[in-house]
């Protein structure tokens, strides 16, 4: 019988003493990631740079980051070149590439997959030249 009572008391003692232990969550400002997610353009669609930002796609970091990130890259193209131009640099320092379809005189659309170490930002968009 006192063996029963001296290892409840024990477990009792570790219950206690576990949440103590553990290190606090973080509650810290920085940007939440997030493992793989599609970002809300709802209002936001004209407001990025391109004619139309059709879809956003963001892992291992924040859909605001992505939203920067589309932004910054529509001012590196049409300062390569106007609204038909390419981007050839790191922008934000992501490594980003380009595949155009759909290319007639007056439009295009437009695939940007770009990549900083384990974040991965991912847009669509339709620009009228």
């Amino acid at each position: 019988m006192p063996r029963k009572v001296t290892t409840l008391a024990l477990l009792g003692a570790l219950a206690l003493a576990a949440p103590a232990a553990a290190p606090a969550a973080d509650t810290g400002a920085g940007p939440e990631a997030i493992a793989s997610k599609s970002c809300s353009l709802a209002g936001k669609t004209r407001s990025l740079g391109p004619t139309y930002t059709t879809s956003l796609s963001v892992r291992n970091t924040s859909c605001r980051s992505g939203r920067r990130l589309v932004r910054g890259w529509n001012a590196c193209r049409r300062a390569n070149g106007g609204a038909d131009g390419r981007c050839r640099s790191r922008v934000l320092g992501y490594r980003c590439s380009e595949s155009r379809s759909n290319v007639i005189r007056t439009q295009f659309d437009a695939r940007v997959s770009c990549r900083k170490g384990s974040r991965r930002i991912n847009h669509r968009y339709t620009q009228f030249t």
